[in-house]
């Protein structure tokens, strides 16, 4: 079991439980473990890591200390700057890098911060990769058939080098208006982006899509994130939405990897609602693969009575987008999510997504 890594990152208060050196060791062992797996298949590029954050005011202390360990290590460190964390799952997948790291405590306060490790397919990291990084954080690293009291650092032209990466961030966006049938034009969209990594991605892409975009908590300041915003204090959007009558609103949290919506008449709509809706949606469509929708066991009772009515097939996983999406890899399932608006759609993304 992890010691520092739960279901979604290291996380903790920033400069008490998790520190500026924490997040260093974790750049030093992941520069110097996928150069040793390149190495290691007769690669000599460099590691290649991309790096994105949200706008707590630690989010650049660690971004700095994982890139001085990537670096020190040997690895190239691509940084997204401010973003939302299925975009850095997002462009791990497509452009071809080790692995990603979001630098993000997501829904919770701005003093918390955390550290999230992605793999190459743009998945959480594999269980046996995290318990390498705390192996090396608690100064016991057994790998490769050595112990590895210290790393060595890279030296002349092997040290990494830092590139401005926010062409990767600009793609996603665009990925994201390309997957829009339809056209929004005449909708009014209420947005709240928690002060958080949507604040200058939301509006862009439903403007794109035609959409008429109103936004609130898109002003962050490094303190303010997610404070009485987004997705975990939605009756700042029902009242917004229902004052300035628009069509619809959407919430996200502090990392926008989930999204709660809200009605014309500012009803909330949960995750759960979100399962039912797409879940009848794709089965109507054929669409509905294994005729499955994947729940956890937060779920309402109400949700699986709804889905026996309509002859649809559920799972349900432990608490954690991470078990929600393991199950859908596994079975072939094509969406699943939690109540708190973890969705995940598995043909277009590996994570929740905003």
């Amino acid at each position: 079991m992890s010691k520092y890594f739960g279901t979604d990152g290291f996380r903790g208060e920033a400069g008490i439980t998790l520190t500026a050196d924490h997040a260093y060791k974790v750049g030093r062992f992941l520069g110097w473990y996928y150069n040793a797996l390149r190495e290691r298949n007769g690669d000599n590029e460099s590691a290649r890591i991309v790096i994105g954050k949200d706008t707590r005011r630690s989010s650049y202390m660690f971004e700095y200390s994982l890139v001085a360990g990537l670096t020190a290590s040997g690895a190239d460190a691509y940084l997204l700057h401010v973003t939302t964390t299925p975009s850095v799952a997002y462009i791990a997948r497509v452009d071809d890098f080790d692995c990603g790291i979001m630098i993000s405590a997501s829904h919770n306060p701005y003093y918390d911060n955390g550290i999230k490790l992605i793999d190459c397919y743009g998945e959480k990291m594999p269980e046996e990769t995290l318990l390498l990084v705390e192996d090396y954080i608690d100064g016991k690293l057994h790998v490769f058939d050595q112990d590895w009291p210290e790393l060595p650092f890279a030296h002349r032209e092997h040290i990494g080098c830092t590139v401005d990466y926010v062409a990767g961030r600009n793609r996603y966006m665009g990925y994201l208006i390309s997957l829009g049938i339809y056209s929004f034009k005449g909708v009014k969209v209420g947005l709240d982006c928690a002060n958080g990594s949507s604040w200058n991605i939301a509006k862009s892409v439903f403007d794109a899509l035609g959409a008429d975009t109103y936004v609130i908590n898109n002003q962050p300041n490094g303190l303010n994130i997610n404070n009485n915003a987004g997705s975990t204090h939605i009756e700042g959007l029902q009242k917004f939405v229902v004052e300035k009558g628009l069509d619809v609103g959407f919430a996200y949290d502090g990392d926008a990897d989930r999204c709660l919506c809200v009605d014309e008449k500012g009803n909330v709509i949960t995750g759960d609602h979100i399962l039912y809706i797409y879940g009848c949606y794709m089965k109507e469509r054929g669409k509905l693969l294994t005729n499955t929708v994947v729940t956890t066991v937060m779920s309402n009772f109400g949700l699986y009575k709804a889905f026996d009515e309509q002859g649809i097939g559920y799972a349900k996983t432990a608490v954690g987008d991470k078990y929600v999406y393991e199950y859908m890899a596994k079975n072939g399932c094509r969406i699943g999510g939690e109540q708190s608006g973890h969705i995940i759609f598995s043909k277009y993304a590996s994570t929740g997504d905003c």
